[in-house]
């Protein structure tokens, strides 16, 4: 299996349709944290939710579109970032994450975020990574800003949640900032190969 470190014990791999059983199961315990804060097509509740959900990102990526990775910890899957859009056309992306609690604190989406940025930024050439959150949501706006992302505004009453409505924040990060701040960061694709796990 191919895989980038993230940190200790910590590897990023692209997921596929044969990791199924082990979404579902890792969906189980996020669930209800992530919840408010994700789609709600992806927070599905059942294992053929969850093939649905990697054949969706399967056939984005066979087109060069979005794409799925997740995130193991210690061998077990803790979350994940993905290409939620991803145009080498128009030279846009947005980049969005998910975690469950128990992984929380451990600099990992940072870092999976990060290898995301580099390979799209630097690499693929796209010109500009966005990346939507919550108005509310504190995490995910922190992550965002540690990256070097420029809050660029705020859509009022865009994201739903059942009958509430609330303000989407609108990060984004161009080509020209990444490569400024990490001249010599490009990484190979995700998606292909760095290293190979033992597993």
């Amino acid at each position: 299996m191919f895989s980038l470190s993230i940190g200790p014990d910590a590897e990023l791999r692209p997921l596929e349709v044969w990791h199924t059983e082990e979404l579902a199961d890792h969906l189980d315990r996020a669930r209800e944290h992530i919840r408010p804060w994700v789609g709600p097509s992806f927070v599905t509740d059942t294992v053929e939710g969850a093939a649905a959900t990697l054949s969706r990102y399967a056939t984005a990526t066979a087109t060069d579109g979005a794409r799925l990775y997740g995130i193991w910890c210690e061998g077990r899957l803790v979350g994940g970032v993905m290409f939620v859009a991803f145009s080498a056309a128009s030279g846009v992306c947005e980049i969005g994450c998910w975690l469950e609690p128990g992984a929380e604190g451990r600099g990992l989406v940072s870092a999976a975020v990060g290898r995301l940025l580099d390979w799209a930024l630097l690499e693929r050439g796209l010109n500009r990574a966005e990346w939507r959150c919550r108005a509310d949501n504190v995490r995910s706006a922190a992550v965002a800003q540690r990256l070097g992302m420029t809050l660029e505004g705020t859509l009022r009453g865009t994201w739903r949640r059942g009958d509430t409505f609330h303000d989407t924040q609108v990060w984004a990060l161009l080509q020209s900032e990444r490569r400024q701040a990490s001249p010599s960061s490009v990484t190979p694709n995700p998606a292909t190969t760095t290293r190979t796990s033992s597993r």
